[in-house]
């Protein structure tokens, strides 16, 4: 019974990873990047910390994707986002 339960458990987060890596993204690498800094310069603590900072302040969008449409004269345009 334990083994159905976590089966689900870990089955229902890797649905849910893509979902939530999309819109959070920036807060994802915002919390790696402070965390890896605090560790080095205050260990244990300062990971903890600079997760916390680094999540509320936001890191940068690691990801692209491109973005396409038609103009009016039919042609279509691409750039990456």
């Amino acid at each position: 019974m334990q083994r159905h339960i976590l089966a689900g458990v870990i089955f229902g987060a890797l649905v849910l990873v893509p979902a939530t890596a999309e819109s959070g993204e920036k807060h994802i690498t915002g919390a790696a990047i402070g965390a890896g800094v605090g560790a080095i310069v205050a260990g244990p603590p300062g990971a903890i910390l600079g997760g916390a900072v680094g999540a509320y302040v936001k890191g940068p969008r690691v990801t692209k994707y491109r973005h396409c449409w038609t103009g009016r004269s039919g042609r279509r345009y691409c750039e990456w986002r």
